[in-house]
């Protein structure tokens, strides 16, 4: 056999075992390649900071979080305060917010997950007509 009649024979075993292994572009479709579902991180769920100067007022009075997120009250006023959800004296419109409870001078909480789109409003317990005690939660 000469050179030539070789390398036609390999070309075509080749071929053929391209095409039985399914490497071939012989009418089969394409496999693809799968991917991997991202893993959510800790930053996808957003969360809030509201303080409680010692002027006993909070700042802001309102901040807005994604749903999911949560909001960390900090007290940094010399007396306690009781943060709970509206309406007074229910408390029932966002209990995730009455997580945050009584906070003592110098203390931090912070809520439950606010996993519904909505808004939420807050107040001081024992001070409930304190307009400087008072916020809200825009949950996006």
């Amino acid at each position: 056999m000469t050179d030539t009649s070789y390398k036609g024979w390999a070309a075509a075993i080749a071929l053929v075992l391209t095409t039985a292994c399914g490497g071939g572009s012989s009418g089969g479709s394409t496999p693809t390649t799968p991917t991997a579902t991202p893993t959510p991180t800790a930053t996808a769920v957003e969360l809030a900071t509201i303080t409680i100067g010692a002027n006993g007022s909070i700042s802001p009075s309102s901040v807005t979080v994604t749903r999911g997120g949560r909001v960390t009250i900090i007290n940094n006023d010399s007396r306690a305060h009781d943060m709970s959800s509206d309406p007074h004296p229910e408390h029932s419109d966002c209990p995730e917010l009455n997580q945050i409870g009584f906070l003592t001078a110098g203390q931090q909480r912070t809520s439950g997950n606010l996993n519904t789109a909505r808004t939420c409003r807050f107040h001081d317990h024992n001070l409930p007509d304190n307009a400087g005690l008072k916020g809200s939660i825009v949950i996006q």
